[in-house]
């Protein structure tokens, strides 16, 4: 018995909608970089880290608002028309998966970075530091 169809395997149509759900929900560390250094309007980029965390290093241009602390109150100067593109450190870490779900819950369009801050450096990103959001200016280059 095959281990990698003891669990079923669904159809072709079925798997192309949950595909198409990841990537209407997801974004990557290339395709942001490059919304980023081309000045896309309306894409904000949201660090759901605590604010030390994103002073220590963050994604240029981010704004700190760490999802512990998402309210309607916290929110409720937000872009209704942006789309906010949620990270947290990495794939071990869910701040931005609940900062995404927060965002989502209260009316706003999302998308969360996978492999967040970990995979923006892996693919050699720079970072910002301290509390000003900071400019992206890189060559972007994507390998897939």
């Amino acid at each position: 018995m095959s281990a990698v169809l003891a669990t079923g395997l669904v159809s072709p149509d079925l798997a192309a909608t949950f595909f198409e759900a990841q990537l209407a929900c997801r974004t990557d560390p290339a395709d942001l970089a490059a919304d980023l250094v081309a000045g896309v309007a309306g894409i904000v980029v949201i660090d759901t880290r605590s604010a030390e965390r994103y002073a220590a290093g963050h994604i240029p241009g981010a704004v700190s608002l760490p999802q512990r602390e998402m309210s309607a109150e916290r929110v409720r100067d937000l872009d209704p028309e942006a789309v906010y593109v949620c990270y947290c450190d990495g794939i071990g870490c869910n701040g931005s998966t609940r900062g995404a779900y927060q965002l989502a819950r209260l009316g706003f369009r999302v998308k969360e970075l996978i492999g967040g801050l970990h995979w923006w450096q892996q693919d050699g990103y720079p970072l910002a530091l301290g509390t000003a959001p900071g400019v992206l200016v890189a060559e972007v280059e994507c390998g897939c």
